[in-house]
């Protein structure tokens, strides 16, 4: 069975998302999130009613934000992370988001036909941080194989 790439990130806001503070980032989500379903390789991201996940609440910390997405491979994912608007507001997070000590991006493999879930990848999150890169949970510093 062929498998896609997974990704969590997560990020914590310097500013609730309404605070002028954080302008920059969410007048930016808008694009940036049809650029991604636009992008060669993609083929989910999770999203609220609003076609964003900026509302999702997947941690106590209100200022948490979390973004899943599912790639055909991570050679995709990466050209869309740091090529092109993307690429512009990541070079930025630091305006808008603090910079933390525990990993804030898990990469792993799914079967086709199936979906991440929030719980799936805030475990690979914790997966990373205790054990740090394996093929279970990985960057993009140390990419795993997709299992054959």
């Amino acid at each position: 069975m062929p498998h896609l790439l997974a990704q969590i990130n997560i990020a914590l806001g310097k500013a609730p998302l309404d605070d002028p503070i954080m302008r920059g980032f969410t007048e930016q989500l808008d694009a940036v999130n049809a650029l991604a379903e636009a992008s060669p390789g993609f083929v989910w991201r999770l999203q609220d009613e609003s076609s964003d996940a900026t509302a999702i609440r997947a941690f106590p910390d209100p200022l948490m934000i979390v973004n899943m997405s599912v790639w055909t491979d991570a050679d995709a994912l990466k050209a869309y992370v740091y090529k092109n608007q993307h690429g512009t507001a990541f070079r930025n997070r630091h305006d808008w988001f603090e910079k933390r000590d525990q990993p804030g991006l898990a990469l792993w493999w799914i079967p086709a036909g199936t979906q991440p879930t929030v719980e799936e990848g805030k475990a690979r999150l914790e997966t990373l941080a205790r054990l740090g890169p394996t093929a279970e949970s990985f960057t993009f510093r140390t990419v795993y194989p997709a299992p054959s």
